[in-house]
């Protein structure tokens, strides 16, 4: 693995780390264009379509990028650690009943993933590792 989208990265500090501390080629994708100085950004909208160039897909509390994120799953590797409930507007969702919203959709489309408590505090640390259904098949 090598190249990391940082999706709606906000000022990079995520990418920051991964380009630094572990050497992988990370930049952020949002079109808000707020990163730090140094940190390399795509501004523009992430889209599922875009997953092919990566390794990874990171959305850490994506936002309205969620869909995408999720989407990308079918190409990329994803993870997403959601915390808005911008997968279903119609109704309201928590924490857990978000990540089980996305859980579902994964298995209803054969996307192997696992659910994940990542190792910094805070409620919204609860998220999805998931990997292409192609790659499970022994691709990749």
């Amino acid at each position: 693995m090598r190249y990391i989208a940082d999706v709606a990265g906000g000022q990079g500090l995520l990418t920051r780390a991964l380009r630094k501390k572990h050497n992988y080629e990370a930049e952020v994708v949002d079109p808000r264009g707020w990163t730090l100085k140094g940190v390399p950004c795509r501004e523009e909208e992430f889209n599922e379509g875009m997953a092919a160039f990566y390794d990874l897909v990171v959305g850490l509390h994506p936002d309205e990028a969620t869909l995408a994120v999720v989407g990308a799953a079918m190409r990329a590797r994803a993870i997403v650690i959601p915390c808005c409930n911008f997968w279903d507007t119609s109704r309201k969702l928590g924490r857990g009943a978000l990540v089980d919203a996305i859980s579902q959709h994964y298995a209803a489309n054969h996307i192997p993933h696992e659910r994940v408590q990542f190792g910094f505090s805070g409620p919204m640390n609860v998220g999805l590792v998931s990997e292409p259904p192609d790659r499970s098949r022994g691709a990749g």
